[in-house]
């Protein structure tokens, strides 16, 4: 898995949205700003998550974007995938887009690679968005 500028900045965003959870929709230039995502870029970020699913909005005034369900519900696995695509660092070892290999049974590239997606989605499907934005807020104390 390598995580593009653009899954990057959708963390980003999906944080900023996160910390604005039931106090209102946000506008893109205010994410934009805040983030500092170059604005056009975060519109085709913010299109993507809203077909996903992830993501409401309203145009207007008082228009922005927010997230449809809790930010306890929204793991960054869900974000990853959605615009990188799978965790796994090889087609063989993805579930989410696996690709057969012949060799599959009886190679140990195969298995180290198993092992090492298994971590990764360990990781990032058991963070959800209110743990960063815990984090975030503790660190910003200090």
């Amino acid at each position: 898995m390598k995580l593009s500028k653009k899954g990057e900045y959708a963390l980003r965003a999906m944080i900023a949205l996160s910390s604005n959870y039931e106090k209102g929709l946000l506008q893109i230039s205010r994410i934009s700003e805040k983030e500092k995502i170059p604005q056009k870029f975060l519109e085709q970020i913010l299109l993507d998550l809203k077909k996903a699913g992830l993501l409401q909005s309203k145009r207007g005034i008082n228009g922005g974007y927010g997230l449809i369900k809790p930010p306890g519900e929204i793991s960054l696995a869900q974000v990853i995938r959605i615009i990188d695509g799978p965790l796994a660092p090889l087609g063989c070892v993805s579930t989410w887009a696996h690709i057969r290999c012949p060799e599959e049974k009886r190679c140990g590239l195969q298995r180290v690679m198993l092992d090492v997606r298994n971590a990764i989605a360990k990781i990032l499907e058991g963070i959800s968005f209110e743990d960063v934005c815990k984090k975030t807020n503790r660190k910003e104390r200090k």
